[in-house]
């Protein structure tokens, strides 16, 4: 049983997200094997607002060089999350505006 904070790891904070979140779309990083009913269950258990819709991607770790070394950053997943109209805000993005 995965908990909802499990799921949700921290909100995507950037110009482009900000813009967004003026229509009711919230940018989240999330965990890289929750579907989209647990995004949505997990977003309105935590800030108590009502979820329209989920859309995610996944996006591929970075190769990158150290010296000698090459390593690859970890894969991760974002969600966007789009509240419906009569739904109130979510405190976290209110904020940063």
């Amino acid at each position: 049983m995965k908990y909802a904070y499990d799921i949700i790891k921290k909100p995507i904070i950037t110009e482009r997200s900000m813009m967004g979140a003026q229509d009711n779309k919230y940018t989240f990083e999330v965990a890289i094997d929750a579907g989209k009913v647990e995004i949505k269950k997990a977003v309105e258990e935590i800030f108590g607002v009502k979820v329209a819709k989920v859309n995610t991607i996944k996006l591929p770790g970075k190769w990158k060089r150290m010296g000698v070394h090459v390593g690859k950053r970890s894969d991760i997943k974002k969600a966007v999350v789009t509240l419906t109209a009569d739904s109130k805000k979510i405190e976290i993005f209110e904020n940063m505006m």
